[in-house]
């Protein structure tokens, strides 16, 4: 066992450019996992060895000691936890490691791990990408296979960062068949028109949208199409966003409350979702508030909303309510052009908003950036307060 670990240390060294700092610690835990185990194998208390060695919580090491309750020693987790560290992760992200996958103890170190570091690396992971890819990985490390999935998904992606990011959103990204599923869904997402990257920012807000079945997520674009936005088009990637995962009913049962709540016509639905299919995915009462305010306060007619339907995707506290309160103070102050367009003032940055429209006017309205920022948390200055 000593020839091992002796091993794992010096391949570790060698292949993964380990800096001083990271193989103190590492020295120091191979010297104490050398201490001799207890001739009785009965004797080894799992529980405890993942308090005190692992770092876990109690509450952890109690859920995590039942996958191992086959354990008799202290070896293979001594050099699984060397392992770690040789790559550079510190004792708490270890414990989150074994918290996350307790059977992490007893993967084979020379038989898998070193191989599936030699495999990354050959791909250009540093040591530090290897650390943070096995912070998220969870399980799916403890397989040869992960190195071909990174292969794959690196040119995908881009980036480790960015594959990371789709990691964290769904961990299932590294679990389905790559032949059969993954690839699929990604020549097919590329026919559609997607490219790379809007595959990737699609993972992001579609979480599994890549896992899923080939033939749900034709079924989604087949949907995406319905709403009267074409593959290939700039917003196709939003309406896939809009549909995934949404069923049939569902959507029926968004539209049918655009169209009573807001006073659409079919001919208007379909605009406003051709342009803002995320529409879809909103809320009921957020819809109704948003829509309320914009047709009863703003004076918006339905129609104007249906061509113009992101004004909805906006905060009625953050943005709409306080943007129309400074709007109209300053149309009734005179100082901004009363046919300035509400949509307009709403759908700009807060920078371009405040530069344009509340530090020209500091002299004659002094109070206005004060007033502006207490309606954006909700309250209403005595100068909003119209008749």
């Amino acid at each position: 066992m000593l020839r091992l670990r002796r091993r794992i240390v010096s391949h570790i060294l060698s292949s993964s450019s380990t800096s001083t700092s990271a193989i103190s610690p590492l020295h120091r835990l191979l010297s104490a996992s050398t201490a001799p185990v207890s001739p009785n194998p009965s004797s080894f208390a799992v529980e405890e060895y993942l308090v005190d060695v692992c770092g876990l919580t109690r509450p952890q090491a109690l859920k995590a000691s039942k996958k191992l309750s086959h354990l008799k020693s202290p070896a293979n987790p001594d050099a699984v936890l060397a392992f770690l560290s040789g790559l550079g992760l510190s004792s708490d992200d270890a414990a989150a490691v074994v918290a996350k996958d307790p059977l992490f103890l007893c993967a084979g170190v020379e038989r898998t791990l070193v191989p599936v570091v030699d495999g990354l690396t050959g791909l250009g992971l540093s040591s530090t990408d290897i650390a943070r890819l096995v912070s998220f990985a969870g399980n799916r490390f403890r397989y040869r296979s992960v190195v071909s999935r990174m292969h794959y998904y690196l040119p995908l992606f881009g980036s480790l960062d960015n594959f990371l990011r789709a990691l964290r959103c769904s961990s299932y990204i590294l679990s389905p068949d790559l032949d059969k599923v993954i690839k699929p869904n990604v020549v097919f997402l590329r026919e559609c028109g997607l490219a790379d990257c809007d595959i990737a920012k699609l993972c992001y807000r579609a979480r599994n949208i890549l896992t899923a079945n080939p033939e749900n997520v034709r079924a989604m674009a087949a949907c995406a199409e319905r709403l009267g936005i074409p593959r290939g088009s700039g917003m196709f990637r939003e309406a896939l966003h809009a549909v995934t995962f949404v069923s049939e009913e569902r959507i029926a049962d968004q539209v049918d409350y655009l169209k009573k709540t807001i006073k659409w016509s079919d001919t208007e639905v379909a605009i406003a979702l051709s342009r803002a299919p995320m529409l879809l995915k909103k809320s009921k009462d957020m819809l109704r508030h948003r829509s309320d305010f914009l047709i009863s306060e703003v004076g918006l007619e339905p129609w104007y909303i249906a061509h113009r339907p992101v004004i909805l995707y906006y905060s009625l506290e953050g943005r709409l309510r306080p943007r129309y309160y400074v709007l109209k103070f300053l149309k009734e102050a005179g100082l901004v052009d009363c046919n300035m367009s509400f949509y307009t003032v709403v759908t700009r940055t807060d920078k371009y908003f405040v530069d344009k429209f509340i530090c020209p006017h500091k002299e004659a309205a002094p109070h206005l950036a004060q007033d502006y920022a207490a309606a954006c948390k909700g309250e209403v200055p005595s100068n909003f307060r119209f008749t």
